[in-house]
């Protein structure tokens, strides 16, 4: 046996491991592909004002980000791309959404939003807590 540690990108290891989770997945919750999920704002100049981005399978909604430009923070651009990226994932079957924050971050946000913390990581010196969070539709 061969155990190293890579400290570089190794984009065909991390596809060859993710192949390996998902073999597991279909074996045991039946074959699904994970899709896409994008909602994004620019403005009329064409500049990125926000987004949702994430993936529905298995009727989940995994959020991986959600980004507001500073200026357009408070507007409730964050609640709309968050509410049409809902709808998106509903008319996929989804059940559910996921996301996960720091402490510094959004957690209020999204609990005005409907979702629940249903985990959390503590903070520890200087690292900020993490929050684990969870709406069901």
């Amino acid at each position: 046996m061969d155990i190293k540690v890579i400290n570089e990108e190794a984009t065909e290891l991390v596809d060859i491991l993710v192949a390996g989770v998902r073999q597991h997945n279909f074996d045991n919750m039946g074959q699904e592909t994970s899709k896409p999920l994008t909602v994004v704002a620019h403005d009329k100049g064409g500049k990125l004002l926000g987004g949702v981005s994430g993936r529905t399978i298995y009727k989940n909604f995994l959020i991986n980000v959600v980004w507001v430009d500073k200026q357009a923070r408070g507007t409730g651009l964050g609640r709309e791309l968050m509410q049409l990226a809902e709808v998106a994932a509903k008319e996929r079957g989804c059940l559910l959404a996921q996301v996960d924050t720091l402490s510094f971050q959004a957690p209020l946000f999204y609990q005005q939003l409907g979702f629940e913390i249903v985990g959390q990581v503590p903070q520890i010196d200087d690292i900020p807590a993490r929050f684990f969070l969870m709406k069901r539709y």
